[in-house]
């Protein structure tokens, strides 16, 4: 049924209840085509272009929830970053989001103006790149720091996701054979168990994330600063240790790539424990952040591949990288990542 949806009527009609003012001349696909995600670029005859994100699936709640913190963070953010983010479009002091109903359907629209981009990162960074990059999260990730407490509050959490994930298991609405329910179950426990452990809640501070770093997703400056950031997809409010598996992959030898997967090995490799020493100089962490780093990948697992796959990436992809979920990504977690090797690197 959601495959029926007609999109580009959809954003006509968000778009005249937005200003009607302005004719559209054209509408543009610009989607990404590993991601089932919807962005569009609008013409028009008498002003300037905006991009629309039109979203049908999860909650209309948490969606406007998330881009209304992120339209807080980017008018709030410190230079160099007070220009940092795409900014969301607004109407009468709220940020504009379209509701679109129909039988059994629903979709919900955002416009956002375009952002400059500078340079993009190579496909496989230098030493110099990962160093820069390092020292750059960090100020940015202190930047997010020092306006959180300004932001609205957050209701998602890595926690409840989770929980949402083992009771629609646990109510039979989640596609998965047995086998593969038990190993999102035990994971699911393991992960749990660990937050608790180490006083999730209580030892970690809650920052805006964006989870995914894929060198697509922002633009630098020539001496390597961020410049421009334009993708929220995986946005949410948790621990800063969030960012650091897809900063592992960015600064991998491997480099970026079109066949990918979501292996556990970036996190140990020379370059990422390079990264995380020039990040440990500007903004240092903690051994206790250190340890999560292994259940923040345990949850990006769980998910964005598993629980959430199908909704990120079209169904050859999200087939691909859940059958390797279950059969290689999880199963490392435990045989494949050594704490100790980057805290000894850290000097802890």
């Amino acid at each position: 049924m959601q495959n029926q949806l007609d999109y580009k009527h959809i954003i006509q009609k968000a778009w005249e209840e937005f200003d009607d003012r302005h004719e559209i001349k054209r509408i543009f696909d610009v989607s990404v085509r590993v991601s089932t995600n919807h962005v569009y670029k609008i013409f028009f005859y008498d002003r300037e272009p905006v991009f629309v994100k039109l979203s049908d699936y999860g909650k209309f709640d948490l969606f406007r929830e998330d881009h209304i913190i992120i339209k807080n963070l980017a008018n709030n953010l410190e230079a160099p970053y007070d220009n940092f983010l795409a900014h969301s479009l607004v109407k009468k002091n709220e940020v504009f989001i379209y509701r679109y109903y129909k039988t059994d359907t629903s979709a919900w629209v955002i416009f956002y103006n375009p952002v400059r981009i500078k340079n993009m990162l190579p496909g496989r960074l230098e030493e110099k790149h990962i160093r820069m990059l390092g020292r750059e999260l960090a100020r940015f990730h202190r930047a997010c720091v020092n306006v959180s407490n300004q932001l609205p509050f957050a209701s998602k959490t890595v926690i409840t996701d989770i929980q949402k994930l083992v009771k629609d298991i646990d109510k039979d609405q989640f596609s998965a054979s047995d086998k593969e329910k038990d190993i999102i179950k035990m994971h699911a426990e393991i992960f749990l168990n660990k937050v608790d452990k180490l006083s999730y809640l209580h030892n970690f501070e809650l920052i805006p994330v964006f989870v995914d770093w894929n060198i697509g997703n922002f633009s630098v400056r020539a001496d390597g600063r961020l410049y421009s950031r334009w993708d929220y997809d995986w946005f949410r409010v948790s621990s800063r240790v969030m960012d650091f598996y897809s900063f592992s992959r960015v600064v991998s030898d491997v480099g970026d790539r079109t066949a990918f997967s979501y292996l556990i090995d970036p996190l140990n490799e020379d370059r990422f424990i390079l990264f995380l020493k020039e990040y440990h100089k500007i903004f240092p962490l903690t051994e206790i952040e250190i340890l999560y780093l292994k259940e923040a990948y345990r949850f990006f697992i769980l998910n964005y591949v598993i629980k959430d796959g199908h909704h990120f990436f079209r169904p050859s992809f999200a087939q691909k990288l859940q059958k390797e979920a279950y059969e290689l990504y999880l199963p490392a977690i435990e045989t494949k990542f050594s704490a100790d090797k980057l805290l000894k690197a850290l000097k802890f």
